[in-house]
């Protein structure tokens, strides 16, 4: 959401001894002294400001290229310490004061994270230091270096009109992305339905009653009339409802309804977008790039929009027949369950055929399979995984007075017998009003090495949105938001147990299409029996999940795997778009994953292949985690992500294209049974 270079100066602290907590001080949200009360926020913001200017009279001081390393990351962790905990708290907080002040306090520290980017004493102290680096420790080499690349990406090298331009350009985006999100709340859409009966008992936790009324003229001589008032629903059409309902709903009114408004809300962003794509293409531009796409991508391990396409191509290349084939399968279907013999698929058909289809072929429930997942048990298996996994286990943290700001809030320590404490993790997992609407991982406190016998730890907080009873033995998760939280676990553990010397490459602050693979590795935990059978357990009698189901789960799965996996709907797969409709004003990716949402699919080419090679045998040995934390997740972003990819599973794992990175695609192909596709594409290559 801010400038592109502010990765510069990404996480913080204000007192460069103190780490771990802040027990000295009184207790404010998530641990900061100053965020006791929303208008913290004001001196929080201050603070960081006035530290970051004393360490920058330092820099000034043209100290040893370590020195102004260590200094350069420390204001990086201060201004930081501020932007994540001002997201967060936009995000999640019920209190309307909080969420307003946490936005003063973002706009005011991102004006401050443009000065700092353009600061021409901080750009020379980087120049110095990459000049001296053959001094510095390898991650300190890197770090000197992405500075200066990263400084220059925000335009600090050109003439002072184009910078000054460059600047308004930035906040200018930065305040469009903003209205953005916040049209997001505001707007979520909503449905009214009548009568009542059209929405099944099974799905009325999602719906709010309403009713109006009806005049009714009697039959009888006096004419009098009365009235009538019709119960009915209303659905706000919301990502997490609107794919319940569509998935659900035997209704074909019903569903089209909730489809089209919910793909046409918030209406006010398509002009927000107009605005957002016109200011991103003028500050490629300005940056000498020919799009935005260029100047996004360039830093990624795919490097450019011309390596991108190349494997999204192949990949759809790869699927296309396959995804034809299931299209016809499930049209033929609609029509016999229909009665339609012409009846075509719309695009409010699919969730709800292809959930039928695949109950019918494996005859499955979904709500016997969510009997199996209570919140309760899903958290035990998170903490299966890291007691397997890396020996370490997750104790609950009482919080202290004004540290949450909800009271279902949860904080766990992450603990190793022989290390001691790795981390913290806040969950926030129930849906609320006005709360972020989907799962995410937010980064609170990157870890960094403050001396040889000192450690910032991190702290990061695990966002999701379940809807139901707050009470997590009764809340019941479908099985995608059990995959779903697992794929926010990997980014959380990813950040947890980093151990960089510098929180600029602390956890997931890697490059875009890097930061998603152990994410999507984590998504295989949540379907692997062996793994299954540690937590879930039947919410009435307690049964470990029969093997039987979890293969009947994992085969309606991989039914429309190509047809889950296409993209873009009108040139690369075969539904159609719904005229009127505009999905893409409530995408908030557009935003922080600007020209980079190939990255999911890219990451998972990476993830299939180091599940098949190194995990997959077994998934919960200490060896397998002990690969995985020594040779991959601790390192951030500390080291090339190409070398860590080789030193976790060795050569093949990618192939160079046009001075990019192209993951290798067999091991997802494998997966998907498509290896025959695979092997024919290779040959027609060659």
């Amino acid at each position: 959401m801010w400038s592109v270079v502010s990765r510069v100066f990404r996480h913080k602290k204000l007192n460069p001894l103190t780490i771990r907590t802040f027990s000295s001080l009184p207790t404010g949200l998530y641990g900061f002294h100053h965020l006791n009360t929303p208008k913290g926020f004001q001196s929080f913001v201050d603070d960081a400001i006035q530290r970051s200017g004393e360490l920058i009279s330092y820099i000034s001081t043209r100290p040893s290229a370590s020195e102004i390393m260590k200094t350069m990351d420390e204001i990086s962790d201060t201004v930081c310490s501020v932007v994540d905990s001002a997201e967060l708290c936009r995000h999640t907080h019920p209190d309307r004061e909080f969420v307003e002040e946490a936005g003063k306090a973002s706009m005011k520290i991102n004006e401050y994270i443009h000065y700092l980017n353009t600061n021409r004493d901080l750009y020379d102290a980087v120049k110095k230091a990459e000049q001296e680096c053959h001094i510095l420790s390898n991650e300190a080499q890197r770090g000197v270096r992405n500075l200066r690349i990263d400084m220059e990406r925000g335009g600090i090298h050109l003439c002072p009109e184009k910078l000054d331009q460059i600047n308004m350009l930035n906040i200018e985006i930065s305040q469009l992305c903003r209205e953005y999100n916040e049209n997001i709340v505001m707007d979520p859409g909503t449905v009214d339905i009548y009568p009542s009966s059209r929405i099944p008992k099974n799905l009325h936790y999602l719906v709010k009653p309403i009713s109006r009324s009806e005049s009714l003229i009697t039959t009888d001589k006096s004419g009098s009339r009365g009235t009538l008032k019709e119960k009915g629903f209303q659905i706000t059409t919301d990502p997490q409802t609107l794919a319940s309902l569509l998935q659900f709903s035997s209704d074909d009114e019903v569903r089209k309804m909730v489809y089209i408004k919910g793909n046409s809300v918030p209406h006010a962003n398509v002009d927000v977008l107009k605005r957002l794509i016109s200011a991103r293409h003028e500050l490629a531009q300005m940056m000498g790039c020919r799009s935005y796409a260029d100047f996004a991508v360039k830093p990624n391990m795919a490097s450019s929009p011309k390596v991108v396409m190349s494997f999204l191509l192949e990949m759809s290349k790869m699927v296309r027949a396959k995804a034809k084939e299931e299209l016809k399968l499930l049209t033929k279907f609609k029509r016999e369950k229909s009665g339609q013999s012409d009846g075509d698929l719309r695009p409010w058909d699919e969730a709800y055929y292809m959930t039928m289809m695949k109950s019918s072929a494996y005859k499955i429930d979904s709500s016997v399979i969510a009997s199996y997942f209570s919140l309760s048990n899903c958290i035990e298996g998170l903490k299966v995984l890291v007691q397997s996994l890396f020996g370490a286990t997750f104790h609950n943290i009482p919080l202290a007075p004004g540290e949450s700001w909800d009271p279902q809030v949860l904080k766990l320590s992450l603990y190793h017998p022989e290390e001691g404490d790795l981390g913290y993790l806040y969950l926030d997992l129930y849906s609320r009003k006005g709360k972020y609407p989907g799962c995410a991982h937010f980064a609170i406190k990157g870890g960094r090495r403050i001396s040889q016998t000192e450690y910032q730890l991190p702290i990061v907080a695990l966002v999701c949105n379940f809807s139901g009873s707050r009470n997590p033995s009764a809340v019941r998760l479908n099985h995608w938001e059990v995959e779903t939280l697992f794929h926010e676990f990997g980014h959380a553990l990813h950040s947890l147990l980093s151990r960089t010397d510098y929180q600029h490459f602390s956890g997931t602050r890697t490059v875009l299409d890097f930061a998603e693979i152990p994410s999507n590795l984590f998504e295989y935990y949540a379907w692997d029996y062996r793994v299954l059978k540690t937590f879930a357990r039947h919410c009435s009698t307690g049964e470990e999940i029969p093997k039987k189901l979890v293969e009947a789960m994992q085969g309606a799965r991989d039914m429309f795997a190509a047809t889950d996996l296409q993209q873009l709907k009108r040139e690369h797969t075969n539904w159609e778009h719904v005229e009127g409709t505009h999905w893409e004003t409530r995408f908030s990716h557009l935003l922080n994953y600007g020209a980079g949402y190939y990255s999911y699919l890219y990451a998972k080419c990476f993830a299939a292949t180091i599940w098949k090679k190194l995990c997959q045998e077994d998934p919960l040995s200490l060896n397998t985690g002990f690969a995985l934390r020594t040779k991959f997740l601790q390192h951030g972003g500390a080291r090339e992500p190409a070398s860590l990819l080789n030193d976790l599973v060795g050569d093949g794992i990618y192939r160079y294209y046009d001075g990019g990175i192209i993951p290798d695609i067999s091991s997802l192909c494998d997966e998907m049974k498509l290896i025959e596709e695979y092997q024919q594409q290779q040959i027609h290559l060659l």
